[in-house]
């Protein structure tokens, strides 16, 4: 009995293998689209490399360790070994070893993805082409840019919500903050992953390769709106971009202009 379960067990690092190759396969069907969305950032491929670094060392380990288990269930099926059981104290080198290898993997991915880190969460832009205030609330996204005189909290402050407006190929820093509680800015096309946590302003950084509207997504249970907590990021042209806080002024000035005659 223990040899049939043995081949059950046995289709586990062969299914598995084989949906990753599948789904890794941009061409296939049906599973087409299930891997990592379309990078668009200038620093996507090194999260991703990072990411199958690791990836085909853990398969390995999986693999190996499945294939192990199913010898063993093999080998000493009950029903085939009478031979009693034998006790023994094990291998003090095997154990020195498999202890070492481990600790040596994790010394290398540690050493590894220190650019990746650096890159993404210590290097601030000195110059960023854009810098934009992303203020996570439940349930939305909240973005101010600052006008004309390039700082916050001034008269000329421009709003938006849900639709950030970035241009293309230029540092965009993100001030991040949240107005209530945990959040998560996600933007899954750039490879931007970053709590928004209360009472603090985090800088968040990226730059996008290629126009196009792509998600801006909270990946942070954050209360029972969560799953409508969900935005656009949208790609352009330096020109279309200035067109668009142009347009944003205008609208901002003549949302005023009524709000005053309404007073008035």
């Amino acid at each position: 009995m223990a040899r049939y379960w043995s081949l059950l067990f046995l289709l586990v690092p062969i299914l598995g293998t084989a949906l990753f190759v599948v789904a890794y396969d941009e061409h296939s069907q049906p599973l087409i689209n299930h891997w990592f969305p379309k990078d668009v950032s200038e620093y996507g491929h090194v999260i991703d490399g990072l990411f199958m670094v690791i990836l085909w060392l853990t398969g390995i380990v999986f693999i190996g360790t499945e294939l192990t288990l199913v010898w063993f269930m093999w080998k000493y099926e009950a029903s085939v070994r009478n031979e009693p059981a034998k006790f023994t104290h094990g291998s003090h080198n095997l154990e020195v070893v498999w202890t070492i290898i481990p600790a040596a993997t994790l010394l290398f991915i540690a050493i590894y993805q220190l650019n990746a880190w650096a890159d993404t969460k210590v290097r601030v832009p000195e110059q960023p082409g854009m810098t934009v205030e992303v203020t996570g609330r439940q349930f939305e996204w909240r973005l101010r840019y600052p006008g004309p005189d390039g700082s916050f909290d001034t008269p000329d402050d421009l709003f938006s919500v849900n639709e950030l407006h970035v241009p293309v190929n230029e540092d965009i820093l993100v001030q991040l903050k949240s107005a209530d509680v945990l959040h998560d800015f996600f933007l899954p096309n750039l490879r931007v992953k970053q709590d928004a946590v209360p009472g603090m302003k985090i800088p968040v950084w990226f730059r996008a390769t290629e126009e196009g509207v792509f998600d801006l997504v909270c990946a942070e249970l954050c209360g029972w709106g969560h799953y409508k907590m969900k935005g656009l990021l949208r790609v352009q042209s330096r020109d279309d971009f200035n067109a668009y806080l142009d347009d944003l002024r205008e609208k901002q000035h003549l949302t005023s202009l009524a709000e005053g005659d309404d007073e008035s």
